[in-house]
């Protein structure tokens, strides 16, 4: 389904990616983990076309991401793929309900399709009675599931996540990564995880490992 090939980064004189090759399949979990610098977070950002590789290419089902408009790769990002990040990365100013409405808005979906299914997310997600909170009235677990239904709102065919439980407590990670999998079970949802998580990449249908910029 998703697939990069001789994948290459650099910045500046430092050469990040090596030439990684990589298959994602449907409906699987797959963890990336290795130290700090081996290149992971840089290839997840590539794969979700957040950055743009020097050398080599990024198809999902056939298609060519790096042949993709500019206008044409923020809609595909839109619809195709859900992001995770360690902090939530929810706006402060909106409550939760309207944190995960937000992607669909961007593609203007019918208003109460959307909200049918923010209430749908919520309700899998264990959040529904905090739908009107804010995030600074939530605990970071509560955040990290809006942020979780955020990715998920619009469908997505992967969800791409980066350290997602580096800012939680034992428990609240260890609920978050049961999470991933009942997703994976229930919505046939694929998911592309950086960690640094042990448990939570033994969890996993396959663990990839880098080192120095490439897949070992």
């Amino acid at each position: 389904m998703l697939i990069a090939k001789n994948i290459h980064k650099s910045y500046g004189n430092l050469h990040v990616l090596k030439g990684v090759n990589l298959e994602i399949r449907e409906k699987e979990v797959v963890s990336i983990v290795g130290s700090s610098g081996a290149g992971k977070s840089t290839l997840l950002h590539i794969l979700g076309t957040l950055d743009k590789a020097d050398q080599g290419s990024v198809q999902m089902d056939g298609l060519e991401l790096g042949n993709l408009k500019k206008d044409t790769l923020a809609d595909f990002r839109n619809s195709e793929l859900g992001f995770i990040f360690q902090f939530h990365n929810l706006l402060p100013e909106f409550t939760a309900f309207e944190n995960i409405q937000i992607p669909g808005l961007i593609q203007r979906r019918n208003e109460e399709e959307l909200n049918k299914r923010v209430k749908e997310l919520a309700h899998i997600l264990s959040i529904t009675h905090r739908l009107d909170a804010k995030p600074s009235e939530m605990s970071g677990g509560e955040q990290q599931r809006v942020a979780v239904a955020r990715a998920l709102i619009n469908s997505p065919k992967v969800v791409l996540a980066d350290e997602p439980s580096g800012n939680l407590d034992t428990s609240n990670a260890e609920a978050l990564h049961q999470l991933f999998f009942k997703l994976r079970d229930e919505l046939n949802q694929t998911f592309v995880i950086v960690t640094h998580n042990d448990s939570l990449a033994d969890l996993s249908d396959r663990k990839v490992t880098m080192k120095d910029g490439l897949i070992v």
